[in-house]
């Protein structure tokens, strides 16, 4: 996070001219003040990333300017300024709020450590204020069929360079899992893992939240704010569902990808950033560029290792893990221990094509544990109520019980239907035994006898 505006409240002009000359020859912005009524004048109308301020001014001491500015929400970094006697001042002022010190005389090279450990810190200060409501996702890549084996080495192999990634894939298969994957197996692994949704941030805003916006820049932009490609820096940035981003802002997007460099809205200074870019969607871009939508030069930008994250339907043998692993989390979340899937509920899961991928699965299974009875395995009787949108022209068939086919018809039946044949169907399949029918549908034989004389409407 680079500091830009700077200033240096000190009384001796030799100390003003030597430090203000050193800061503008790295490209800052200095500002020279010299006692803290002229700084507090200054400091409520302008906004500094970084002070030099000195322990000892004509006006008072170096900690009443500290004081002053500890209740601020966009405070600068302070560093305090002292000579060798004054050393017990400036260790006072670091404990009331300052952030380092530097003893007169200083050198250059001690004014460059100064400024980047202070860079590092602000970027440190920022990203952790923007990511507050933002928890990484700890949940891990479930699976041991061949295409996740093959997805795994993808990672492996793509996480340890800094190459830009297209992942592609169905809604809910765990494209963002994937980005997620990479940056835990990649260097910058430390750094900042910046996630923008792009399918969630109006056209109007997302220039602005890519690259941050300059106090005054436009209506409501009352103080300097920082993009996410700034809060990226020297770490990695996930553009999810890049295919939304609108056209206008493609073109500024290209230049970041390969330049690195970038102004904010209503600034002209470049600002240089280093920042591995990770961007997930759900469309084939390249028909998107057919059509006009995305441009060709960023989809190659973009496209430099592709990695497509297949679909459920298409790796069923994970289906059993990835069921243990949410009643797993659901157990952990809700401290009680969750029901078991029974063989035959188990086989009507695998039957299901899964349009809506893991993230379908993992609805379904929070869904069938909020319904089950306590102490009772999960059975297809569970299930079956909760895929009326999906069974239309699919037939799910477990084991030992043929269950009903739905074809398509323009006549669809209610969910109380839907259960009520089912029931039927059990029925006769345990030769009217009440008793064991309530035990294949996973309810008690109070709520068999209410589900088969309560009234139809």
């Amino acid at each position: 996070m680079p500091i830009e505006r700077v200033a240096v409240v000190d009384a001796e002009p030799a100390i003003l001219r030597y430090l203000a000359g050193q800061l503008r020859s790295r490209g800052l912005n200095v500002t020279n003040l010299t006692s803290i009524a002229e700084a507090d004048r200054v400091l409520r109308k302008d906004q500094f990333d970084l002070l030099f301020v000195d322990v000892r001014l004509p006006d008072g001491s170096g900690t009443q300017l500290l004081t002053r500015l500890s209740n601020r929400a966009d405070r600068p970094i302070v560093i305090m300024m002292t000579d060798y006697g004054t050393i017990e001042s400036a260790v006072s002022c670091i404990q009331s709020g300052a952030y380092d010190y530097i003893i007169k005389p200083f050198t250059a090279g001690q004014i460059d450590a100064l400024i980047n450990k202070a860079e590092r810190y602000r970027q440190a200060v920022t990203v952790t204020r923007a990511l507050t409501q933002q928890v990484a996702d700890q949940t891990p890549l479930v699976g041991e069929s061949l295409p996740v084996r093959h997805l795994r080495q993808l990672i492996r192999r793509v996480a340890s360079s800094d190459a830009t990634v297209l992942i592609s894939g169905e809604n809910g298969t765990g494209k963002e899992l994937v980005a997620t994957e990479i940056f835990r197996h990649s260097s910058r692994s430390g750094a900042p893992f910046i996630k923008v949704n792009c399918a969630a941030i109006s056209d109007t805003l997302i220039e602005s939240e890519f690259f941050g916006h300059e106090k005054g820049a436009y209506t409501g932009a009352t103080e300097r704010r920082e993009g996410r490609f700034e809060l990226a820096h020297n770490g990695t940035i996930l553009l999810d569902e890049i295919s939304e981003i609108p056209l206008k802002l493609q073109a500024k997007l290209l230049r970041v990808l390969q330049e690195r460099e970038f102004e904010r809205v209503g600034g002209n200074r470049s600002i240089h950033v280093n920042v591995r870019v990770l961007a997930t969607t759900n469309r084939d871009l390249a028909k998107s560029v057919e059509r006009h939508e995305f441009r060709q030069d960023l989809y190659y930008r973009l496209n430099v290792f592709p990695i497509a994250v297949p679909p459920l339907r298409t790796r069923k043998e994970d289906i059993a893990e990835l069921v243990d692993f949410f009643l797993g989390r659901i157990a952990q979340r809700t401290g009680q221990a969750g029901p078991a899937l029974t063989e035959r509920a188990l086989a009507f899961l695998t039957a299901y094509e899964w349009p809506g991928n893991i993230r379908e699965l993992q609805n379904v299974i929070e869904r069938a544990v909020i319904l089950s009875e306590p102490g009772l395995p999960l059975e297809v009787a569970t299930l079956l109520p909760l895929f009326p949108d999906h069974m239309t022209g699919t037939q799910l068939a477990a084991p030992g019980l043929a269950l009903p086919v739905f074809h398509q018809s323009d006549d669809l039946l209610p969910l109380a239907q839907i259960e009520q044949n089912y029931i039927e169907h059990v029925l006769r399949q345990t030769r009217g035994n009440r008793t064991k029918a309530a035990k294949v549908l996973g309810i008690s034989l109070r709520a068999l006898r209410y589900k088969l004389n309560r009234p139809q409407e």
